[in-house]
C-alpha cells in the first residue's frame, strides 16, 4: 500500500516537470539551429535529424514548425527583455550601456531570429510583430526609467525614445550584416545618439529634461 501511494501522488507532478524540461531542451536545441540560419532553411526533417529526436515529439509539444519557431523567438527575446528590465542599482548611463551591450550581444549571437524579430518573420506574421512590439516597449520603458525615474512618461517623450529604438533596429541590422565597427565602438555611438533624441525630446517638452550624461554629450 504505501508503495503504491508513493508511486501514485507524485505521479502528475513529475510527468509535468519532466514535459517542461524536454520543452525547454527542444527550445534550446532549436535557438542554437536557428542562430544563424533562416526560417525556410531548416524542414522539419532537419531539425528532427539535427536534434536527434523523432519529429513527432516536436509536433507533439509545439504543434507545428511555426509554433516550434515562435517558441523559440518567444524564449531567446524573454532573456533580452529581463537584461533590459535589469540593472536598476546602476547609475543611468550605465544602466542604458548595458543595456545597449545586451541587444548588441543579442543581436550578435541570434543573427536570423533577430531578423526575423525586426524584419517581423515569415510574411506578415501578427504574432512575430507582438513579440518585437514587446521589445521595443521594454527598452522604451528602461531607457525612461533610467532618464526620468519613471516608465510612464508623456506621448512626446514616448514617441522620441521609440524612434531611436527603430533607428537602432536599422543600424543593428546593417552591422551584424558587416561588423566593421567593434561592439564596444557600436554601444558608445548608439548611447550618444540616444543623447540627442533627448535632448531633442527636452526641446520639446521642458517636462522631460535630458539626464546630465545625455548634456555632456552635447
Amino acid at each position: 500500500m504505501k508503495t503504491i501511494q508513493q508511486s501514485a501522488v507524485p505521479t502528475s507532478s513529475r510527468d509535468t516537470r519532466r514535459a517542461s524540461a524536454r520543452r525547454a531542451e527542444l527550445i534550446a536545441i532549436g535557438r542554437r539551429l536557428f542562430a544563424d540560419r533562416s526560417y525556410d532553411a531548416l524542414s522539419m526533417d532537419d531539425i528532427a535529424r539535427q536534434a536527434r529526436v523523432a519529429k513527432g515529439l516536436i509536433y507533439y509539444y509545439f504543434h507545428s514548425k511555426r509554433g516550434y519557431y515562435l517558441a523559440i523567438i518567444e524564449d531567446s527575446v524573454a532573456g533580452l527583455v529581463t537584461m533590459a528590465a535589469s540593472g536598476d542599482e546602476l547609475p543611468p548611463r550605465e544602466r542604458v550601456q548595458r543595456t545597449i551591450d545586451s541587444y548588441l550581444r543579442y543581436a550578435e549571437h541570434n543573427q536570423a531570429a533577430y531578423r526575423a524579430i525586426v524584419s517581423g518573420g515569415v510574411g506578415f506574421d501578427a504574432e512575430v510583430h507582438a513579440v518585437r512590439d514587446g521589445v521595443r516597449e521594454a527598452i522604451v520603458a528602461t531607457i525612461a526609467e533610467g532618464a526620468y525615474g519613471r516608465s510612464a512618461i508623456a506621448p512626446v517623450a514616448r514617441m522620441g525614445l521609440l524612434a531611436w529604438v527603430c533607428s537602432v533596429e536599422g543600424a543593428v541590422l546593417a552591422w551584424i550584416d558587416r561588423p566593421e565597427l567593434s561592439r564596444e565602438t557600436m554601444c558608445e555611438l548608439l548611447v550618444k545618439t540616444l543623447g540627442g533624441a533627448m535632448r531633442a525630446i527636452e526641446e520639446l517638452d521642458p517636462s522631460h529634461p535630458a539626464p546630465e550624461p545625455a548634456r555632456r554629450d552635447g
